[in-house]
């Protein structure tokens, strides 16, 4: 990541952010919920990617760096928390479910003014009470350190859509099946089929948020048919990319 800036204080505000778009690397003092209403955001720290779309937000722990990239036309919404606010009780990032109910209380509060109005502390604290009770969710691309991993996963990232084996991958970076079975498991902490599935959803994201056609999508990022995509992104999700695409 580029070098990060330090801003104290975790914003509170909407903004919009156009297509490909990005808010560099960066740090605060705060704690932060970071959502977007309208397109697919992905968060990135040292650690790895957090892919949110409408129906998920970003928790950014107090002094992780972090940067923002938009897909598609962003509405994005920041709720700054002070650092001893944790009602998650979480110290690293996190993508949380956003029930109708949260999402309407994230962005009224990020819509009214700072004005000290106690209205708006109440609704500050039904926000952090909404907010505890969200499960979080494992949409986490995390990246690899060991060098033979970054090789393998640099040609993933490519093509999601790449199908060889992790045999015939490995014969490419010059490793055995199972030596990076193992690296799998202790460097990216998943095997490698639920590492390449998680890069294929957040690639899905990413191009449904661009406007390409569902089937378009399912055939560029590996699966089979439109069916087997579907399937995959609703239990990732909780709803179709059809669905999805009018968020």
């Amino acid at each position: 990541m580029p070098e990060t800036r330090l801003l104290p204080h975790a914003p509170t505000r909407r903004q919009w952010i156009e297509p490909g778009g990005a808010i560099t690397a960066h740090r605060h003092d705060d704690h932060q919920i970071v959502y977007a209403a309208r397109g697919v955001l992905a968060v990135t720290t040292a650690a790895g990617t957090w892919v949110a779309p409408a129906n998920r937000a970003v928790w950014v722990p107090a002094g992780t760096e972090h940067a923002h990239h938009a897909h598609g036309g962003l509405e994005l919404h920041l709720v700054g928390l002070d650092a001893t606010d944790n009602p998650l009780g979480l110290d690293e990032p996190a993508v949380l479910t956003v029930e109708p109910l949260l999402r309407e209380l994230i962005l009224a509060y990020t819509r009214a003014p700072d004005d000290g109005d106690p209205a708006r502390e109440r609704l500050r604290a039904v926000l952090l009470d909404r907010l505890s009770a969200s499960p979080q969710q494992p949409v986490h691309l995390p990246s690899p350190t060991a060098p033979v991993l970054v090789a393998l996963c640099a040609i993933l990232r490519a093509d999601p859509g790449e199908r060889r084996t992790l045999a015939a991958l490995g014969r490419q970076v010059g490793a055995s099946e199972r030596t990076l079975s193992r690296l799998f498991r202790a460097d990216l902490g998943m095997t490698f089929p639920q590492w390449r599935t998680q890069l294929r959803l957040y690639r899905a994201l990413v191009l449904l948020a661009e406007g390409l056609p569902v089937t378009a999508v399912a055939h560029t990022c590996g699966w089979s048919s439109a069916g087997a995509f579907i399937d995959v992104f609703r239990r990732a999700y909780g709803h179709t990319p059809g669905t999805h695409r009018t968020r």
